[in-house]
């Protein structure tokens, strides 16, 4: 029996006993985890999803967390005289061994499911996770959350100064936890390749030189 398995916005053809590297995974190893979108099963019987597998899961132990192929990535601005820049990248990745493909009863089979972490915050991954019911003072808890979210926007900078960003992307950033220009500026390349990845900026980032506009926005 196999199934196709979709994450990190991948696709996979696996079978029990199979070794896979797929993106970085909020697990540690030894644990077992639970990929929940099946596309497809095969077998004795095929089955295809629309556009998932109803109650279908594949299990698998993760093995280790490793990194992927250094990617060289060449930067040429033209209109900054030409300036020239050079990095590398290697991608997070999760080693795990395919276990169990279960055809119905992934449901409640009670496993962790394979939740990315490439680009996701640890308080992301919480927020994702399933929450119990709320206590009966939670209502007040809700009204002091309110009351505080005020005062963490007035000392927020105007990321609109920055070029190429609006009033929409303004409001991602700030999703993403981005309200000031020092954050911007004190980025490393691996911030910058996780923001890309996050919000599909697809290398704005650098083209519009963000972290040395938001450096001089900083100073003032």
């Amino acid at each position: 029996m196999f199934a196709v398995l979709k994450t990190g916005g991948k696709q996979y053809k696996v079978q029990a006993g199979d070794m896979l590297r797929v993106e970085k995974l909020a697990a540690d190893a030894g644990e077992t985890v639970q990929f929940n979108e099946v596309l497809m099963l095969g077998g004795d019987k095929t089955v295809v999803g629309a556009p998932f597998v109803k109650d279908a899961g594949v299990q698998a132990e993760v093995v280790d967390q490793v990194k992927g192929e250094k990617v060289i990535n060449f930067v040429k601005r033209r209109r900054k005289h030409s300036s020239k820049r050079t990095k590398g990248h290697r991608q997070k990745l999760t080693l795990v061994k395919v276990t169990d493909i279960l055809a119905s009863g992934a449901d409640k089979s009670g496993v962790k499911a394979a939740m990315g972490a490439g680009s996701v915050s640890a308080s992301a991954v919480a927020a994702a996770a399933p929450k119990k019911a709320a206590p009966k003072k939670a209502p007040a808890k809700a009204k002091a959350a309110e009351a505080e979210a005020p005062k963490a926007a007035a000392g927020a900078d105007d990321l609109k100064k920055l070029s190429g960003v609006g009033p929409a992307l303004e409001k991602k950033l700030h999703a993403a936890g981005v309200t000031t220009f020092a954050q911007i500026a004190a980025w490393t390349d691996a911030d910058v390749a996780a923001m890309d990845e996050q919000l599909s900026f697809k290398g704005r980032i650098e083209r519009e030189g963000w972290i040395d506009q938001a450096k001089e926005l900083a100073k003032g």
